[in-house]
């Protein structure tokens, strides 16, 4: 007898073949074209695509539905003369943080959790500011919601100084406090700091913070118009140095559009000593990673949300499946070969990225997965539409189908 039992499941790879996926406790335990046994819990897919749960690899949650509070002075700034002007943007929304507080902000993310839900999105690396401004309003919120969720969206939430390190003074110590409250990575930011020796600077607190307490890193990289931008080398260098390979990731980067192939070359093979994984978000900029020449290359990459109607992008729905399909337009992906290395970026190639060892469709693999409402990944990008059902864990958390013996049936 199993937990939950899934017949007439569509497999990717697999035709139209259809199988029966039985799970106990937070695991997969069986596929088979038919099980022996039935389930406390099952579920008919009839005939639909069952994948592994949707991984947004970048999210500022702190930020989310604050567009209308801050106003539109940095979103036009991030995106004129592409990208040149994305530090003025910075700063532009840095003084809106003034206003923070977590009794609001908490709401706020409440909302995009509810909405990642709703989207069988079931972990999210969550960027909360620290800095002078905020304090630590973002981080107290996204960590409660972090407790609020569990089990339903599992939220890594990075401790990250947006404005600056060497550039906002005191901001280190504030972000030593957020990982003392629980904050699961340390993020960073160089390419905003005045001088090369100051983004070296940025680069080495961070990892030395890191170090010190055991955490992941996660760095907005050379997120700007500038073929001279090298943060992405720096980290490279300071991760191999550390030891810290396959607990890094590289966001943004987009300035990589715009180097010379020769030195792109020797950068994919740093990055490649370095086990650094790569999250991008094409819809937010008019500039984005070179990603199709990095799986080539084959080098991790995964999608990400990245912003919710705050001061860098109007809209937004933590909707991993609409992520893509702006991708495929943005970055011409739009063979079926290249549909399926992105429904990868928003699931397994993802989760790899974020360090997520079994988020799989196997036996044995984290039972995290969503029935979709369509028959094959194509459709599924194409609709975008929220999963038939979700299960986190092992339990249905989402179930907008019939389901049998299901003691809870609600939508998100």
């Amino acid at each position: 007898m199993y937990d939950i039992k899934i017949k007439n499941a569509r497999l990717r790879g697999r035709g139209s073949e259809l199988f029966e996926i039985g799970m106990q406790g937070s695991s997969i335990a069986a596929i088979e074209h038919e099980l022996p046994g039935g389930g406390t819990q099952e579920i008919d897919a009839d005939g639909h695509l069952v994948t592994e749960s949707f991984v947004n690899g970048h999210l500022h949650l702190c930020k989310v539905y604050t567009l209308e509070r801050a106003g539109q002075k940095a979103l036009e700034e991030y995106q004129q003369n592409g990208m040149s002007n994305a530090l003025d943007s910075i700063r532009s929304a840095s003084e809106f943080k003034t206003q923070y507080d977590r009794h609001w902000i908490i709401e706020n993310v409440r909302q995009a959790c509810d909405l990642a839900v709703k989207h069988g999105v079931t972990h999210i690396r969550a960027f909360a500011d620290v800095d002078s401004k905020g304090k630590l309003e973002g981080i107290a919120a996204v960590l409660q919601a972090k407790e609020e969720y569990a089990g339903k969206v599992d939220l890594q939430v990075v401790a990250f100084p947006q404005d600056g390190l060497i550039r906002e003074p005191g901001t280190l110590a504030l972000m030593e406090e957020a990982l003392q409250m629980g904050a699961d990575v340390c993020g960073g930011i160089p390419w905003i700091e005045y001088t090369k020796e100051d983004e070296q600077a940025h680069i080495d607190a961070v990892c030395q913070l890191a170090a010190e307490y055991d955490k992941d890193i996660s760095m907005l990289l050379d997120d700007v118009n500038d073929a001279e931008e090298r943060t992405l080398e720096m980290l490279c260098k300071k991760v191999i140095e550390m030891g810290w390979q396959g607990r890094v990731t590289a966001q943004h980067c987009r300035a990589m559009a715009l180097y010379p192939e020769n030195y792109f070359c020797k950068l994919t093979e740093l990055v490649r000593r370095a086990g650094i994984g790569f999250v991008t978000d094409p819809h937010t900029g008019p500039l984005h990673l070179r990603v199709k020449d990095l799986l080539r290359a084959g080098l991790p990459v995964g999608l990400g949300q990245d912003d919710i109607a705050d001061a860098y992008y109007p809209y937004g729905e933590c909707n991993m499946l609409q992520v893509a399909f702006l991708a495929s337009h943005l970055l011409w992906m739009t063979s079926f070969q290249d549909m399926e290395a992105l429904y990868d970026m928003v699931t397994t190639s993802a989760a790899r990225v974020l360090g997520l060892k079994n988020h799989v469709l196997r036996v044995g693999g984290d039972a995290d997965l969503v029935i979709l409402q369509d028959e094959d990944v194509y459709h599924a990008i194409w609709h975008h539409l929220p999963p038939a059902a979700v299960i986190k864990g092992g339990k249905l958390v989402v179930d907008k189908r019939f389901c049998n013996a299901c003691p809870q049936r609600r939508n998100v």
